[in-house]
């Protein structure tokens, strides 16, 4: 394969996660099959006890810094990723033209643990007690506004809210920046942390939630048979995007092509999708136009695999009818929970690892398929595979559909050293 002098390629990656906090362990754990889930003391009580927690990190001290009492626990998060993945492209904030870089960071809720603290606040002190940084830290554009401050971005700092596809819709807005030149990098992705009583309590009484309580590790089950609700998480992940040429010219590598983005809205229901697919499969037609494949191109899906009965029913439909030859199908959300407009950022990122590292990551809790069950889902252990071209689903409340293909960068591209070390965060 030659080099590919024209597009946008993906060249760094930050995340945080449930599965954990830095490249290596996340692909580690995402590869293990074994679910995050686990029981969560600020949820005892409720009719759903467990989460999937992101956890072995000091956010704090990763942040650094006196500013870092100001942020919300998705603003740390999504600021530590950020860092990590300029540092990982070879970038800094000290020498780039910081006119010509945009920041575009999904967020589905915003700082919710903190806006519910000072509801309390009001009501046992009254206003006096409410803090003055309520705003700030609550607002969901402030993850973006935080990363344009510390990454000295002064192009486009956007802030999409698509629900939870919300880092997907992020990342494709970012390549339209590039595409349209008015940017020259682009660090984009997604952030949630909303693992509070209210939240769970709102989600469970919808019904969307797993309530199988006796087996939280379990309880997250991706197209499997017996699924019953999804498994809430929390977490960030953001990609450095930059034309390719630029890449090339200033001696960087890509660590994957960005070839097509593909958005649509079902305008069917405030949450449920629509049954035939119709949404969806305008938004993956879309992303193989833009990129230029036929659909038996395609080797590999990231399915959005929530574990709830209508999108998982809907989405197994849809990749059984757009793609017959049946590409292998994985679904983080069995191990990280549903990180909600963090999860099209984060499962980009493991789209990305699986095109570079040749391996596909198992479903996990995927040991009773539905009768009749026609996808090739990678169950139990890691496939290796050598995966050529591969998309990554994210679906959201209010009928959102995006679709992110992605493509193997070309055999010149510099070869990544995949060592335990890590990038500095600050």
């Amino acid at each position: 394969m030659g080099r590919d002098d024209t597009g946008v390629a993906v060249t760094g990656l930050g995340m945080v996660t449930p599965a954990g906090a830095d490249e290596r362990t996340f692909w580690e754990g995402l590869c293990s099959g074994a679910s995050a889930a686990r029981r969560c003391d600020e949820l005892a009580g409720l009719p759903v006890d467990f989460a999937c927690r992101v956890e072995g990190i000091d956010l704090d001290e990763a942040v650094g810094g006196r500013s870092v009492w100001r942020m919300a626990r998705f603003v740390k998060m999504a600021l530590v990723a950020a860092r990590r993945a300029v540092a990982d492209a070879g970038l800094s904030p000290e020498r780039w033209d910081g006119a010509r870089v945009g920041v575009v960071l999904g967020v589905g809720v915003g700082g919710v643990a903190v806006l519910a603290d000072n509801v309390r606040r009001l009501d046992d002190g009254g206003p006096e007690s409410v803090s003055p940084l309520l705003v700030p830290m609550m607002m969901p554009n402030a993850a973006a506004g935080e990363l344009a401050i510390a990454l000295r971005a002064h192009g486009p700092s956007l802030a999409p809210a698509t629900a939870c596809a919300s880092g997907a819709t992020a990342i494709a807005v970012a390549r339209d920046l590039l595409t349209s030149g008015q940017c020259d990098v682009v660090v984009a992705g997604g952030a949630e942390s909303v693992v509070t009583p209210l939240v769970v309590s709102a989600f469970a009484g919808m019904g969307a939630l797993s309530r199988r309580t006796g087996d939280p590790a379990g309880a997250s089950r991706p197209f499997a048979a017996d699924r019953d609700g999804f498994v809430l998480g929390e977490g960030a992940a953001v990609v450095v995007l930059e034309r390719t040429p630029d890449v090339y010219a200033r001696g960087g590598r890509a660590r994957a092509l960005l070839a097509g983005t593909g958005s649509s809205t079902d305008a069917h229901h405030p949450t449920a999708p629509s049954p035939d697919g119709a949404g969806a499969r305008r938004a993956v037609r879309a992303a193989l136009h833009e990129a230029g494949w036929a659909a038996d191109e395609v080797d590999h899906i990231n399915a959005h695999g929530t574990s709830t009965r209508l999108n998982d029913a809907m989405e197994t439909e849809l990749i059984s009818a757009v793609f017959p030859h049946r590409p292998t199908v994985t679904a983080p959300k069995g191990v990280l929970g549903h990180t909600l407009a963090a999860g099209g950022a984060i499962e980009a990122v493991a789209t990305v690892l699986t095109l570079e590292r040749g391996l596909v990551p198992p479903v996990a809790n995927l040991d009773s398929p539905p009768d009749g069950f026609g996808l090739d889902c990678v169950v139990e252990e890691p496939r290796a595979q050598d995966v050529e071209r591969a998309l990554s689903h994210s679906f959201g409340f209010g009928g959102h559909n995006v679709v992110l293909a992605f493509q193997r960068a070309c055999s010149e591209r510099l070869v990544r050293d995949h060592g335990d070390g890590l990038p500095p965060v600050s």
